[in-house]
């Protein structure tokens, strides 16, 4: 089966459209309220719900040992409240095309820095001419999105 098709590919692709939505909806939120209120709503809700899915499937946090993890996996937390953020900025400034194809354009290059390095605890995966053409095609594509 082609890794276009393939399950965790469509599980990627999910993700891709939530985000979307997420960013339409953060965005009027903070409109209607404030960038910084709204953004502390949206971590609030998605605290209770983590903490429920946690409860739910029994996943292992109290019996964690916590302290042995590296210090930059805890930044996720920050980068979600940057994300969120950055994001409820944008779109009202550019429409959510704009945004989202500057997002993803952002999303794929580091992603690429990060495999080719192996950075952040992952596997390294050495980047090859046809993913910096992919990128450059990925690029000139962003440019006819653009409004």
């Amino acid at each position: 089966m082609s890794k276009l098709l393939s399950f965790p590919f469509l599980i990627a692709a999910i993700s891709g459209v939530a985000m979307a939505v997420q960013g339409t909806i953060n965005s009027s939120l903070s409109q209607k309220t404030s960038l910084l209120s709204a953004t502390l709503v949206v971590h609030i809700i998605g605290t209770i719900v983590s903490l429920g899915a946690v409860l739910l499937w029994r996943a292992p946090f109290l019996t964690h040992n916590w302290s042995s993890t590296p210090w930059y996996l805890y930044l996720g937390g920050v980068l979600s409240v940057i994300i969120v953020g950055l994001v409820a900025v944008s779109i009202p400034k550019v429409g959510v095309c704009n945004a989202t194809t500057a997002i993803i354009i952002g999303q794929v290059s580091t992603a690429v820095l990060i495999d080719h390095f192996g950075l952040l605890g992952v596997s390294r995966l050495p980047w090859s001419p046809w993913q910096l053409l992919g990128i450059g095609f990925f690029a000139v594509g962003a440019k006819l999105l653009f409004r």
